[in-house]
């Protein structure tokens, strides 16, 4: 799966890195949270949205 990209331009869905921008700036406005707050959850949890989203209290 490496290479592809979805249609926001970002790879995986289900992992979240933080050095990709659109994909930080897609899950912040889609949660509502900042960037620190999806920094330090990335932080906390690691690198799965789906646990990103339960330390946050969203749904995914």
């Amino acid at each position: 799966m490496a290479g592809l990209k979805d249609k926001r331009g970002f790879i995986d869905k289900d992992r979240l890195d933080l050095s990709e921008r659109k994909a930080v700036e897609y899950w912040t406005k889609r949660w509502g949270v900042t960037q620190d707050q999806l920094t330090a959850a990335h932080r906390k949890v690691g690198r799965m949205t789906k646990d990103i989203a339960a330390e946050l209290g969203k749904k995914r």
